[in-house]
């Protein structure tokens, strides 16, 4: 097949996009990929369509390889499956509600669980139907609040969801191996940087969850790996090791004292330095327990007021709290008019007193799994001005659960190796790109999804979710392969094979460009042909190839006058060679299918 640049539907642009975050998304707008039609929302050009539909197709054949079937679900969908599983209200404001003529309620895909599990209770209902897995490769919508960084998060994209069907646990783990295996070979292919880490589900829900992260300065997901052993995970689903009971018998009793001026964690710890100093080594800020209160507010419109006690050292990380309040929640931290509103909680001097038995009304208290039973803080002695000091967990003071939502640091402890060999925890950024998990029986029991079992008993079917971004795989790949002065596509998924470009005004250039792009094309190689005359110029065509990012650039220039020669460049590594005109398509060919 031959693109020809003259006639293709491409325009390049020479300025980045002002909406551009990151490398990825000003380049594929520059380079004519894609062009932004709303927030979050983009057309795919051709050339962006040729990687995308390439992509799919590697997702297809892995697919298909393990015996999964492809079907495609509508993407508008009622409200009653959604309502029987109570994500109809979990979702909150994340997904697009409509309403028909007639008053039903419907809304845009979000994902299919739903759908699914509600075509196989249709079809079948013994257990010799099962095993079972089947795909779509479909496009999404949610409603994020912040689409950014181009295809990275929008609020329409493209996702492969799969799913397992099986009746019993042990088949689960099969069908989840067969994919995770499919998903290795698929990354493989991808051409990029990634990563296997363990994962939160979620809204989601199920037990064993892993991502697929490929490595990018530019991620929204940060995952940590252990120096030591093979542990990794995004850091949502870091488990931090619970501390040690310890005993209390001879602790001190607990203390308020006056502190002034100390409403932050700095102030403080410089104060206890100064007026009560330790005989063993100097107060730190992770002595101290500060207490954090969130405003919440759920899906169904209640609202509550959540307090985490944590060490002095650690904030709450965002993204781990949202992990753990599940799909829906909106979150912020208390401001002033939540404070005055509740006169017993004193604002940078909050302590568990306030928060134990005498605490305000819907108000939780849950501790970081760090204050564990016996351990000795300094906090905050519910009095403007004053502080608590040898307050013993287990003794003075209890939460009404534990929350792990600290943000997690490079050199914290390895959870599998830690306590062992002294492994640590390096972080690094990550783009999710694929997320499989154990649903195990959420969906089936919501929506009664029961087969027969070889004893003639109904049993629930037991399910497994495993999803891929294509669309976001496009920035992704343009994100780990891209240089500086354009794309770099790996070629399994480059919108071409070859960049053929006739750079002069000599009929004798274009009808050796033209015959070498026949001959390509003849067997069967994929090349865009930049046969624009007038007034492009060689500079801007060898510009727009750099831009575009085909592997291979093969140009057509003034040494095929003087020695009967055509340069061949390859776009990832900057080599260039010159080859006899007359052996350039065997030479080229070549290389496509080395």
């Amino acid at each position: 097949m031959i693109m020809r640049m003259s006639s293709l539907f491409v325009r390049t642009l020479r300025e980045d996009p002002a909406d551009a975050e990151v490398p990825s998304h000003r380049l594929l707008v520059r380079a004519g990929y894609i062009r932004r039609a709303a927030p979050g929302i983009y057309t795919w050009l051709p050339l962006g369509l040729k990687v995308l539909r390439k992509i799919e197709q590697i997702i297809r054949e892995e697919m298909d390889a393990i015996g999964a079937q492809e079907l495609s679900f509508p993407a508008l969908l009622p409200r009653e499956p959604y309502e029987a599983t109570n994500r109809w209200t979990e979702y909150g404001d994340g997904i697009f509600r409509l309403k028909d003529r007639k008053g039903n309620d419907y809304l845009l895909g979000p994902t299919h669980e739903e759908m699914f599990t509600l075509v196989v209770k249709d079809l079948y209902s013994s257990y010799k139907d099962l095993p079972l897995s089947i795909y779509q490769i479909q496009t999404k919508y949610r409603d994020e609040a912040r689409p950014r960084a181009g295809l990275l998060r929008g609020r329409e994209f493209v996702m492969k969801d799969s799913y397992s069907f099986d009746v019993d646990d042990a088949g689960l783990d099969a069908s989840y191996q067969a994919h995770r295996n499919a998903y290795i070979r698929i990354f493989d292919k991808l051409g990029f940087e990634y990563v296997i880490v363990k994962a939160e589900a979620g809204a989601m829900g199920g037990s064993k969850s892993e991502e697929f992260l490929a490595k990018a300065e530019v991620g929204e997901d940060t995952y940590v790996r252990c120096t030591r052993c093979d542990y990794a995970a995004n850091v949502e689903a870091v488990d931090t090791t619970p501390a040690a009971p310890t005993a209390y018998d001879d602790a001190p009793a607990a203390h308020a004292e006056e502190t002034p001026d100390t409403p932050t964690i700095d102030t403080l710890v410089d104060h206890l330095n100064e007026k009560f100093p330790r005989d063993d080594r100097p107060w730190h800020a992770a002595d101290t327990l500060k207490n954090v209160v969130f405003s919440l507010k759920h899906p169904d419109g209640t609202t509550e007021a959540l307090a985490i006690g944590l060490p002095g050292d650690r904030d709450v990380d965002a993204k781990r709290l949202e992990s753990k309040l599940g799909e829906g929640v909106v979150f912020e931290p208390f401001g002033d008019a939540d404070f005055a509103s509740r006169p017993s909680l004193a604002k940078g001097y909050i302590g568990p007193g306030a928060l134990g038995e005498k605490k305000p009304a819907e108000v939780r208290y849950l501790l970081d799994p760090r204050v564990g039973e016996g351990s000795a803080w300094v906090t905050g002695a519910d009095v403007a001005g004053s502080h608590v000091l040898d307050l013993v967990a287990g003794r003075d003071f209890s939460g009404d659960g534990v929350i792990d939502v600290a943000e997690v640091r490079d050199g914290d402890p390895c959870p599998a190796c830690g306590d062992t060999d002294g492994g640590i925890l390096e972080s690094a950024r990550g783009i999710e790109m694929g997320h499989i998990f154990q649903l195990g029986r959420k969906y089936a029991d919501a929506l009664d999804l029961k087969v027969l079992d070889e004893n003639g008993k109904l049993v629930t079917v037991t399910m497994g979710s495993y999803g891929i971004g294509p669309s976001r795989a496009v920035a992704a790949i343009a994100e780990g392969t891209l240089d500086e002065i354009g794309l770099c596509w790996p070629r399994e998924v480059a919108p071409a094979d070859v960049h053929l470009v006739a750079a002069g005004k000599d009929e004798e250039v274009f009808a050796a460009a033209d015959r070498i792009a026949t001959e390509l094309s003849a067997q069967g190689i994929d090349v865009l042909y930049d046969d624009r005359t007038g007034k492009v110029s060689p500079g801007v065509k060898f510009k727009d190839a750099e831009l575009i990012g085909v592997p291979t650039i093969v140009v057509v220039g003034k040494s095929l006058g003087t020695d009967g020669t055509v340069e061949v460049k390859d776009r990832a590594t900057g080599e260039r060679e010159q080859v006899a005109a007359d052996s350039v398509v065997d030479h080229v060919v070549g290389l496509v299918r080395a």
